[in-house]
């Protein structure tokens, strides 16, 4: 009996043991995979705080929780066991889906620089695709966009994941891509939630009553925080629209490239490398500038082109349909 136990507890090590290997595995694949999708992270990151801007103080934090939550059940729910199935059934799907989603970027994109250079034309075509609303509509709208544009975002993120992750298990390769997905959601929304709270953060230390000389540093940032955050918001959603230029217009280069449209991804990537030459000192930050401009004004292109088609096409067709739904319930 003594023996049988000694067995069963040396069985249970092993396990414990290769259980344990698993897990480091799975983190050390999910941590390199998840380095190569930090661009679109950071974009992800810049394009966030920009849904939240306008609204009052006390319904910041709430927004970003709602949306966070809507990124986590996009990557969980939806783009992990798609991507998994497409890779394993459909593989030749999975490029033109993406170019969709680069697509709708590049619209959103678009319609931001659009509402900014033709305030009066940009309200009517709103009002066009949404009709009057008051903030709970507004807030519910903004999430709802919000949690769109994430799931393109999350879906670059994942297809570049699961490119990075060697062939495995197909349990194993779930276990990285969810890893990944929560991982990548709490550091961006964690990021998210913080910028869009720095102002508050400000005011306390600006109202900071400790003695001197640490009350008045105190103080000093404090206020320094509450100026410059208007600011720094401002420049993230500048940075958060051209961002979803750029990466749309990237996703699209892309695709076409993988149909056999080289030549725009050619063009670009001989610029950029012509213009890094000359300034070899920054070559990787100037040809990292010089995509990202070339893929900007790809997307601005498709996102000029998708306004009116979405303004006099799709959006009416939509409403007709609705209706039609409505009449028949």
């Amino acid at each position: 009996m003594s023996v049988g136990l000694i067995a069963l507890l040396d069985d249970v090590v092993v396990i414990a043991k290769t259980a344990a290997a698993s897990l480091d595995d799975v983190a050390g694949q999910a941590a390199k995979a998840g380095a190569k999708a930090a661009g679109v992270v950071i974009d992800d990151a810049a394009v966030t705080p920009r849904y939240v801007v306008g609204f009052a103080p006390e319904r910041e934090l709430p927004i970003v929780g709602r949306i966070a939550l809507g990124s986590l059940r996009n990557k969980l729910l939806f783009l992990l066991p798609g991507a998994l199935a497409l890779s394993a059934l459909a593989p030749w799907a999975i490029t033109p889906l993406l170019m969709l989603g680069g697509a709708y970027l590049c619209y959103e994109g678009t319609e931001k620089v659009y509402e900014v250079l033709f305030p009066g034309k940009a309200h009517k075509h709103e009002d066009a695709l949404v009709g009057s609303q008051n903030t709970r509509v507004l807030e519910d709208r903004r999430v709802a966009s919000a949690i769109k544009t994430d799931f393109i975002l999350s879906a670059e993120i994942m297809a570049i994941t699961l490119a990075a992750i060697p062939e495995g298990s197909f349990w194993t390769r779930a276990a990285i891509l969810a890893v990944v997905g929560l991982g990548i959601t709490v550091a961006v929304y964690g990021a998210v939630a913080l910028i869009v709270k720095a102002d508050d953060a400000g005011l306390a230390l600006a109202r900071s009553t400790a003695a001197p000389p640490l009350g008045s540093l105190s103080r000093g940032i404090g206020r320094a925080v509450v100026r410059g955050m208007p600011g720094l918001l401002k420049l993230l959603a500048i940075v958060g629209t051209a961002a979803m230029i750029w990466v749309g217009g990237g996703i699209l280069v892309h695709g076409l490239e993988s149909y056999g449209l080289s030549a725009p991804a050619r063009l670009i990537h001989a610029t950029a490398e012509w213009v890094g030459a000359l300034l070899p000192a920054a070559q990787g930050l100037v040809g990292w500038l010089v995509t990202a401009t070339a893929s900007g004004l790809v997307g601005l292109v498709v996102g000029g082109i998708l306004i009116p088609l979405t303004s006099h096409v799709l959006a009416p067709a939509w409403q007709s349909l609705s209706q039609l739904r409505t009449r028949t319930a």
